[in-house]
């Protein structure tokens, strides 16, 4: 199914329902009077994450956390088909479950074998990570977990009898801190946002030194894309001023072709069009062997950040002060009015215009692209960011049971 298919499912179908069984699921809680403390050693904690394979990299301090805390605990992955070569890549991962979105009948019969698996093998705790799904927030349900943790914003308050336990999403906190702070709940100590080391033991191996490029973003929110034409004038900049280089294009197979339409305009065999021809791997080897990264804010360069290549990261709809928290991040961001606006509307204020992104200036770039070449020592990258974690906080309300 394509994103918008999607999101049509999940607001004419899944919200409803949701909301027509939130009431059952609190009567019904009432009645039980089921045990909810978190205060125990559970032995089969779940972790859902469909969408997003930045989100799920920023979730794996959260996984070490638990992993720290429940040693012996079965940590299960409900993620879609798509993200498990990545999962798998994960040691404190060790089940992975798994969803097929590329079709609605492969949607309907994976979801059905998913629940069933999660329903005979009961999470204790099922974390739903996902913020605005309501079709997730459904699936939480039907595992029929005891506790099951989700996110709360004003308008998604009608949730909070569906899950046992909900935390407010604060879209001010880096993202991977946002994740931390739910593990709190049973106990974890958070000991810092280290992002899971993806370095690879083996790396590409190039006739010449390349920059890595993407030009890419998911189809949740191409806004976030810095034009064709910027990257193609960029790219021709690149190929003269640094002739020592290959320049590597990335993507995905379903994004070959929108990196094709730059290659044609650029006639250099030092631009090496690589989107859709490589595994998860060989995308991990590409960018941790570069000299240097550009990319638009997607998972590609949560990538990088794992592999501690440097990267240049070209922010829009989303803040960088969430999702471009790292040491070797080199920001590039127009803080215009209506951004970020990714966390507060579906259909975002400019309607695809994406003036955030169309604000970001050739100049710019290059300049602290050559910098980073020429003068790395002198390049300053964005620091982390320190956070009070807090326990027992009110925040934290066992709803309704």
């Amino acid at each position: 199914m394509n994103v918008r298919t999607q999101i049509i499912v999940d607001k004419y179908i899944a919200k409803p329902v949701a909301y027509l069984l939130n009431f059952l699921v609190r009567l019904v809680g009432k009645l039980l009077r089921i045990n909810h403390d978190l205060n125990r050693d559970f032995t089969r904690i779940a972790v859902c994450k469909f969408k997003g394979m930045g989100s799920i990299i920023q979730a794996t301090p959260m996984l070490e956390a638990l992993r720290k805390k429940y040693p012996n605990a079965e940590i299960i992955f409900v993620s879609t088909k798509g993200n498990r070569k990545f999962l798998e890549k994960i040691d404190y991962i060790d089940t992975i479950v798994t969803v097929d979105d590329s079709g609605f009948f492969r949607f309907l019969g994976s979801n059905v074998k998913a629940l069933f698996y999660l329903m005979r093998n009961r999470p204790q705790v099922y974390f739903d990570l996902e913020i605005y799904s309501d079709y997730s927030t459904l699936f939480t349900l039907f595992t029929f977990s005891t506790n099951r943790v989700g996110f709360y914003l004003r308008s998604s308050s009608f949730r909070m009898g569906i899950y046992t336990h909900m935390m407010f999403y604060n879209p001010r906190v880096p993202i991977s801190n946002v994740y931390l702070q739910l593990a709190q709940l049973l106990g974890c100590k958070a000991e810092g946002t280290k992002l899971y080391d993806l370095r690879p033991s083996v790396f590409l191996e190039r006739d010449k030194p390349y920059i890595v490029v993407n030009p890419n973003a998911s189809d949740l929110r191409l806004e976030r894309r810095w034009g064709k034409d910027n990257f193609v004038s960029f790219i021709k900049y690149l190929l003269a001023k640094h002739p020592d280089y290959e320049i590597l294009l990335i993507g995905s197979k379903s994004e070959r072709s929108y990196t094709e339409t730059i290659t044609h305009e650029i006639d250099d065999q030092r631009l090496v069009n690589t989107a859709g021809e490589t595994s998860i791997d060989g995308l991990i080897e590409t960018i941790a062997g570069a000299r240097l990264m550009i990319s638009n804010d997607t998972g590609p360069m949560h990538i990088a950040f794992c592999t501690n290549t440097p990267v240049v990261c070209l922010f829009g709809p989303c803040s960088p002060n969430q999702y471009g928290v790292s040491e070797n991040a080199h920001i590039i961001y127009k803080n215009v009015y209506c951004s970020p606006c990714v966390h507060d509307f579906e259909v975002p204020p400019c309607k695809g215009d994406n003036v955030c992104m169309k604000l970001i200036e050739e100049i710019e770039v290059r300049n602290k692209v050559d910098q980073l070449l020429e003068h790395p020592t002198n390049a300053a990258p964005i620091p982390g960011t320190d956070f009070l974690y807090r326990e027992n906080d009110t925040i934290f309300g066992q709803v309704n049971r």
